[in-house]
């Protein structure tokens, strides 16, 4: 079955082509440029900027392809969570397309998509522990299987990407404020400054980011005085720890021997360096995707797209897009005949 996904959940209008031998193409239109001078996404501009970029992606996804909507045999579409609007519009464009040409459709959990992401670049086997580490989610899963995930543990308060973008503004930093910590840590010393890592009481694998928020502002307030590759490096450090951590002590308790890392933020070197390492020392299969399928794509949608699809499962064309939408919610319903293959 060949499919057309597309992926509007945030600020990235994304478009793929995927078939029995994978990903025929892949195309993300970026919008860093449009709310860089905000310092973040600004909803009401992400999802004006899907509108004008929705159609022509998706144009440049086919003819990467080679194909045209005629041969397209299924298509898949986010419908949450993220921003309302974002994902109205690629929700929408997919809709119609599925209605104009009479094709199945189906819509996919954008966790979901992050969690399989994997399984673009390299078979991995079930179940796995999956650590989603971005923006707006962070949280560690049990994925049994395709549509078949169990929470463990998730951010109390900020996600890590939000730590990290805001620990940019106090700094001063450009936007994405993630990739700018990043490439200043480079160059700095992780020892230099003991940032708090936070110990919940409760809930074993659950995290927070808060604290260590706190802390590198009030270190500011205090006057600082290290040099900025040295607090960049310091403040990644302290949150590379709380998410390295809590992730070994759950593939250790579970028996997991393959643990994936997937979502924006991880495509942070001294995440992956960390991980890695601290994985291989413990005897644990640690898998990223390559840097194009950690930031949002539609290649990831396509991917859990079609397998539903090609195991029956169709959503109705009244759909609508759910803000905060968890893993299990509103599960496509069977259709009489699976798609053959």
């Amino acid at each position: 079955m060949r499919v057309l996904a597309i992926e509007t959940s945030c600020d990235d209008t994304a478009a793929a082509v995927l078939d029995a031998s994978g990903v025929r193409a892949s195309i993300v239109a970026s919008q860093d440029l449009v709310h860089k001078p905000y310092g973040g996404v600004v909803p009401e501009l992400a999802s004006r900027q899907h509108v004008t970029a929705i159609l022509p992606v998706i144009e440049r996804a086919l003819a990467a392809a080679s194909v045209g909507l005629d041969d397209v045999e299924g298509v898949a579409a986010t419908y949450g969570p993220g921003l309302v609007g974002s994902l109205l519009v690629g929700l929408q464009a997919a809709k119609g397309i599925a209605f104009a040409r009479d094709l199945p459709f189906v819509g996919v959990n954008h966790l979901e998509g992050h969690l399989l992401a994997i399984l673009l670049d390299r078979p991995v086997a079930f179940p796995y522990l999956g650590l989603l580490v971005s923006g707006g989610h962070t949280s560690l899963y049990v994925v049994e299987g395709v549509g078949d995930y169990r929470l463990l543990g998730r951010t109390r308060d900020d996600a890590a990407g939000e730590a990290f973008d805001n620990g940019a503004k106090m700094l001063g930093l450009g936007y994405p404020g993630g990739r700018e910590i990043d490439r200043l840590a480079a160059d700095g010393d992780p020892t230099a400054i003991r940032f708090p890592r936070a110990t919940l009481k409760r809930g074993d694998y659950d995290l927070s980011f808060s604290g260590v928020k706190t802390s590198l502002r009030q270190y500011l307030l205090d006057g600082g005085g290290a040099p900025l590759p040295d607090v960049c490096a310091s403040f990644q450090e302290a949150i590379v720890d709380m998410l390295v951590t809590p992730t070994l002590k759950a593939a250790r308790a579970l028996g997991l021997a393959t643990i994936v890392v997937s979502g924006g933020v991880s495509a942070n070197r001294r995440l992956r360096a960390r991980m890695e390492a601290d994985g291989a020392r413990a005897g644990f299969d640690v898998a990223f995707p390559r840097f194009a399928y950690c930031t949002d794509n539609a290649a990831m949608i396509g991917y859990a797209g079609r397998e539903r699809l090609l195991r029956g499962e169709r959503h109705s064309l009244t759909l609508n897009a759910e803000a905060t939408l968890p893993i299990g919610v509103a599960r496509a319903a069977r259709a009489p005949e699976a798609a053959a293959s």
